[in-house]
């Protein structure tokens, strides 16, 4: 998920009120406001929300909501996507910037239990010196929540292989590589983003299932593909739900995690996304929860918390079902 496209109505009314423009005020209306024609449109009125978080204040109060929203979704643990490039300028310094975040990612811990990580994202649409200015904000200074680095935006006309040098740097730093890769084009956007990128996991990566020896690649490396269902039919990706090709890429051993991309922009819920995919997948609870694994599993996260996630998910599967830990587990 997106730090800005998790602002839930109630956040970016709040915003808006701020600084007033052509995004409204009311929290009703912004359901209409975030109807997409398609991916161009989507990305015009994502960056009108950017342009809603001015200072570090409106920063913080984002990211603070928004794990407070988390945690009434019982969400744990999130590697929330963030474009520090679309924000940081000379208004807002990097390091105000980063502040920011941190005492947002401290207070959600504190406040709500829930544990708050960073990925860094290059705005692709914005080209080579976007990519140098996020690289430089994730390795010149000190960010304590960052894991991971990616790219979003655009694919069509902005190969992942462009941003090859800033993905090395990151990787020599020991950030995990998560671009955006087979969303709006392809299988060979995939194959970029692993072969020049070194891609640990794909965002969305959906077009995987058009190429059967891609699949059993990433199979076989133990790929994750961060697939968010809603979104890929909010913005015309697939046509519905019910041709989503989550079954596809389930059956050929492609591990999948659940997501939600922008959560109230496709109005959704990560809860929801979960049905979904029991929907699509025939799942009941214990199936579920080993989606719920394979989040963790995927996460760049140390196995102390990955342990303890893990243990989570059992007892709760354990309670629901009345069996123990261990045949939650099988």
């Amino acid at each position: 998920m997106h730090q800005v496209g998790s602002a839930s109505p109630r956040i970016v009314a709040q915003l808006a009120e701020r600084h007033p423009g052509t995004v409204p005020t009311d929290p009703d209306a912004l359901a209409d406001y975030f109807r997409f024609d398609d991916f161009a449109h989507f990305i015009s009125i994502y960056l009108s929300v950017v342009k809603l978080v001015e200072t570090a204040e409106d920063v913080r109060l984002l990211t603070y909501e928004i794990g407070r929203e988390m945690a009434e979704q019982q969400i744990r643990y999130a590697e929330l996507t963030i474009t520090p490039y679309l924000s940081v300028g000379p208004d807002l310094p990097a390091e105000a910037f980063l502040e920011a975040i941190e005492d947002a990612r401290v207070g959600a811990a504190r406040d709500h239990g829930v544990q708050l990580r960073w990925i860094f994202d290059i705005p692709a649409d914005f080209g080579i010196p976007a990519a140098e200015a996020t690289a430089s904000i994730a390795m010149d200074h000190d960010v304590p929540g960052l894991v991971g680095f990616g790219i979003g935006g655009s694919e069509e006309g902005f190969p992942r292989s462009m941003f090859r040098d800033q993905f090395d740097r990151a990787r020599a730093v020991g950030l995990g590589s998560v671009p955006h890769a087979g969303e709006t084009t392809g299988p060979a956007t995939v194959w970029d983003a692993i072969e020049t990128l070194g891609a640990q996991r794909i965002e969305h990566g959906i077009s995987a299932a058009q190429d059967e020896d891609l699949m059993a690649y990433l199979a076989e490396n133990d790929i994750t593909l961060d697939v968010c269902p809603s979104s890929n039919v909010a913005l015309k990706v697939v046509d519905d739900l019910a041709s989503h090709p989550l079954p596809t890429l389930v059956a050929a051993g492609v591990p999948v995690s659940i997501n939600t991309d922008d959560p109230p922009m496709f109005g959704t819920t990560l809860n929801r996304e979960y049905a979904v995919a029991a929907d699509l997948l025939g799942l009941d609870e214990a199936g579920l929860a080993g989606l719920a694994r394979a989040g963790v599993d995927g996460a760049f996260v140390d196995e102390t918390t990955k342990t303890a996630l893990r243990g989570e998910i059992d007892a709760y599967v354990a309670a629901w079902s009345g069996t123990s830990g261990e045949d939650a587990r099988t």
